[in-house]
């Protein structure tokens, strides 16, 4: 690639960061509370508040399961953090992490009509924020986790899916998971390679990567096949440091005994050697991953490099070093491999048929429901999945989870295709419409 277009690039890369320095601050925060319901005088207030709020409020006394008919807490999730792994930022705190919880927030209602709030909390302690979240429950019909770290967050998540009966769900860990599996399915369709045969290296094994190999074995890939790095190199079962750690972190231990079949040691080199698909959830580049890290891996090979703020790898890099398909985390570049492809749809989904969890079954329809869409549209080295801008895949993505939702037997709404993608379409366009209004009537400001 010629020089100018690589300095044409980073330009471009880096430019989001300036705005968001420039525009948070103008705008003071990225989402507000609105009113639902009509105000046509005050005499209304007796009906939402005091006295006539009395009558909803006996009849929820009665019957708990009337919270959902009377409130907005079946269209209400809290997004919880605290602040430990956010982004590629690390350990940041739980005011530092508000920007991201907001943003989350934002894409929730905009892309899935979901009413999400941001919840940072003033404790990295696992047992207080289990306590905390579970508490928070009556006013939630879902708990979406947030850049926590592992290996906690794996703790967290299996404790309150344990202990609670509506659906608590780790993005970093289900929500990357979901679209990086649509991702493969599709590079790996292009390439001609089949899931069960392909060969798996993967860089990063906190949260992403662990349920992104979990979610990859429920899609056909063998487990053999995956070799997974950390900072220290290859999973496998001589690593004494990783057995003596297995109390606290069994999930990579796993890893080590379970998968990399041929017991391979080494460096990232020495896991992509050989692979069809390299999968990267590390540290923010540039720099991470090498050309010479690309270099060795199989003819028509897939990269993706998904750190956020700045990709393991530069996409021309990577392609430079052989790589066909090179996918990252960001909406700048070509197949954006991103969990807000995701979440939205999928919540949608789970919320509509009142589900008590998000099972893995649930992810994988997701991500077939995303592939399909794509490849009714055709699929190329630079079309993996839909963009965010292709919203119709949304209300898919709910129909497909609310459907597998009942099939596993988690959902208390018993609804027909035709009912979920209709209903999660209306409720969408809706959100969409409110703030295109919003903002061609001056209530939202342009950007300055």
């Amino acid at each position: 690639m010629k020089e100018s277009s690589k300095e044409e690039l980073l330009e471009k890369a880096y430019k989001p960061g300036r705005d968001a320095m420039r525009l948070h601050p103008y705008y003071k925060g990225k989402i507000q509370i609105a009113s639902k319901v009509v105000i046509r005088d005050l005499n209304d207030f007796s009906i939402w508040y005091t006295p006539g709020v009395a009558e909803p409020c006996k009849a929820i006394k009665e019957d708990k399961s009337l919270v959902y008919q009377h409130t907005n807490k079946g269209n209400a999730v809290a997004v919880v953090s605290d602040g430990t792994r956010v982004l590629g930022l690390g350990d940041i705190g739980p005011e530092a992490a508000l920007p991201v919880m907001e943003g989350k927030a934002l894409i929730f209602k905009y892309l899935g009509g979901v009413d999400a709030y941001p919840i940072c909390l003033n404790t990295k302690d696992p047992e207080k924020i289990i306590e905390t979240v579970k508490m928070l429950k009556p006013s939630f019909g879902g708990i979406n986790l947030e850049d926590i770290a592992t290996p906690k967050c794996f703790y967290i998540l299996d404790r309150l899916r344990e202990e609670m009966d509506i659906p608590v769900w780790h993005d970093d860990q289900q929500g990357t998971a979901t679209i990086e599996v649509a991702g493969a399915i599709n590079a790996l369709k292009y390439v001609g390679k089949k899931m069960s045969e392909a060969k798996v290296a993967m860089v990063g094994s906190g949260a992403a990567n662990i349920a992104i190999s979990r979610l990859l074995v429920s899609a056909g890939i063998n487990k053999k096949n995956i070799i997974m790095v950390d900072s220290k190199g290859i999973l496998h079962a001589n690593r004494k440091d990783l057995e003596a750690d297995k109390e606290r972190n069994p999930y990579k231990w796993e890893m080590c005994v379970n998968a990399n079949g041929e017991q391979r040691e080494g460096t990232i080199r020495d896991a992509t050697d050989g692979a069809d698909i390299l999968i990267a959830a590390s540290r923010p580049g540039p720099g991470t991953l090498k050309p010479s890290d690309i270099e060795p891996m199989a003819d028509d090979s897939i990269v993706f490099a998904t750190a956020n703020p700045i990709p393991e790898i530069w996409p021309w890099e990577a392609k430079d070093a052989g790589a066909l398909i090179v996918a990252t985390g960001r909406s700048d570049f070509p197949n954006q491999i991103n969990n807000s492809l995701g979440f939205p749809g999928i919540f949608r989904g789970t919320l509509d048929v009142q589900a008590s969890t998000i099972t893995d079954n649930m992810c994988i329809a997701a991500a077939n429901a995303i592939a399909g869409m794509a490849e009714e549209r055709g699929i190329t080295p630079d079309y993996l999945v839909p963009t965010m801008d292709e919203w119709e895949v949304f209300p898919r993505e709910a129909a497909a989870v609310g459907l597998q939702a009942i099939k596993d037997g988690v959902a208390k709404r018993k609804l027909k295709r035709e009912e979920l993608l209709e209903s999660a379409n209306a409720v969408i366009r809706k959100a969409r419409d409110e703030t295109k209004l919003m903002m061609s009537k001056g209530f939202i400001p342009p950007p300055i």
